[in-house]
């Protein structure tokens, strides 16, 4: 009998979760970034930059601003770097395979300068093999990969700032 009492109970928690409003935040793919302006930091020519403001807008809530002096909160992008490793040779001592890195380093601060969020730094690695017959094809598989890189560090950012407390 205590067995079916906790077979039924273990079945009915989440039929009684899900009936009282509980959601895990960001499980149905929206986010919500707790500022009403908020400026980039990035040059006007950033590929990740504009991905990132396109992202922002797309949400809604949050306005991307021009001049930092209007924002509530400030994304400064420290730096940004694509590098490449070589992972391995062939028996010939040519490069057969390259991890591929991708790292940002950036800051957020409210409009008084102070930080909400201390330097973060995010490293995306990606390896990719290499045949020198297919040189054209292994640069835009590279070019992909950076792209693919790129948005998934926008997630991330994404998914940081909305977790962030605006300092009162």
């Amino acid at each position: 009998m205590k067995r079916r009492a906790a077979c039924a109970l273990t079945l009915l928690s989440p039929l009684l979760l899900s009936a009282c409003g509980f959601q895990l935040r960001g499980s149905n793919g929206e986010y919500r970034i707790p500022f009403k302006t908020m400026y980039i930091g990035v040059s006007e020519n950033s590929s990740l930059g504009n991905e990132l403001k396109r992202n922002i807008r797309a949400l809604g809530g949050t306005e991307v601003v021009s001049d930092p002096k209007e924002a509530e909160a400030r994304l400064q992008v420290i730096s940004e770097v694509r590098s490449n490793k070589i992972l391995s040779l062939n028996s010939q001592g040519r490069v057969r395979e390259y991890s591929l890195y991708y790292t940002l380093s950036f800051h957020v601060t409210n409009k008084h300068g102070k930080e909400l969020l201390a330097p973060t730094v995010i490293t995306l690695r990606r390896d990719l093999s290499f045949n020198e017959s297919e040189v054209m094809a292994k640069e835009q598989e590279e070019a992909m990969l950076y792209r693919d890189m790129q948005s998934d560090l926008v997630q991330q950012i994404l998914r940081r700032l909305t977790a962030l407390k605006p300092a009162q």
